[in-house]
């Protein structure tokens, strides 16, 4: 039977790839050490016969053994939020870089098949002009967007020198069921959601007009998917978008019932648009994404 190993698969994206590879018949190996300060709560599959829970951190523990006789590994435990990392720098490289490096050692060691990086979007910066390809140079603008460019990085190093396959996803502004809502950071649709739940105002950062690529988690989770199916790819780097972006301010209005709009300033190092190039995933991958916002942003 096919064994699988998901870091930080208790957490939003983590959790929804457990589910799936549950329903594929996969033995499930969850390492997390239930840290992210996003999470109000983790999530565990019912099923605990299917799947196992390791509570270590990657970072500090040695998590070596849990890797043997492994099929993949899906490497999403990471410090996941922009803002909190400009003040907290060291958190982030540590646990985004050294983590990935020693998840990356302990699946060569182990012969594991191949490793799937939750990568972002964010890397690419404000000099790349829209749509983003892969092989845009980077520019990070964030210790976040640094540490998981340099996670990338480790992933190359490991197939250039030992020959050991990835695949790098670069994930879009993913939303759906679990999303964060906790702080005035949470990811954007979280973030109005809970707002007009409460009954409190939706804060709209700057004045609106800047545009985001949303993606719903089960595009996420299928491309990760077809990103273990594709044999023929030894390592590369995707992008996982939709290929069309929204005005904030649109995503405010699609929300909002009760809460009046209000505008806050402007943050530092956020860029005015994103939008994925997804022609190389569709080829490469055969992934395309299968849900619209419109379709899905009140649906859950």
């Amino acid at each position: 039977m096919t064994t699988s190993l998901v870091t930080g698969g208790c957490g939003f994206i983590g959790s929804h790839i457990v589910d799936r590879l549950v329903e594929l018949d996969h033995n499930v190996i969850v390492i997390d050490d239930l840290s992210a300060p996003e999470n109000e709560e983790f999530y565990y599959h019912e099923n605990k016969e299917r799947v196992q829970y390791i509570i270590k951190d990657i970072v500090e523990d040695d998590c070596s053994d849990h890797f043997d006789n492994v099929d993949w590994v899906f490497h999403l435990a990471a410090r996941s939020r922009i803002q909190p990392t400009i003040g907290d720098p060291e958190s982030c490289l540590r646990v985004n870089v050294l983590g990935t490096q020693r998840v990356l050692e302990w699946s060569r060691i182990h012969s594991v098949r191949k490793l799937i990086y939750s990568g972002t979007s964010s890397l690419y910066g404000k000099q790349n002009a829209i749509p983003f390809t892969p092989n845009m140079p980077p520019q990070c603008l964030n210790p976040y967007s640094m540490s998981k460019w340099m996670g990338e990085q480790v992933c190359e190093l490991y197939y250039q020198l030992y020959e050991f396959n990835s695949i790098v996803l670069r994930y879009f502004n993913v939303y759906g069921p679990r999303e964060p809502l906790k702080g005035r950071y949470a990811p954007v649709i979280g973030l109005f959601k809970r707002q007009e739940l409460e009954e409190h105002p939706i804060t709209i950062v700057g004045n609106g007009l800047q545009r985001r690529d949303f993606t719903y988690i089960d595009d996420v989770v299928d491309a990760n998917i077809c990103a273990i199916n594709a044999k023929s790819i030894d390592h590369g780097i995707y992008n996982v978008g939709t290929g069309k972006s929204f005005p904030i301010i649109d995503i405010a209005h699609m929300i909002k019932r009760k809460s009046q709009i209000v505008h806050i300033p402007p943050r530092p190092a956020e860029v005015s648009e994103t939008l994925a190039d997804i022609e190389m995933t569709t080829k490469d991958l055969g992934w395309q994404p299968r849900h619209s916002l419109n379709e899905k942003i009140l649906s859950y």
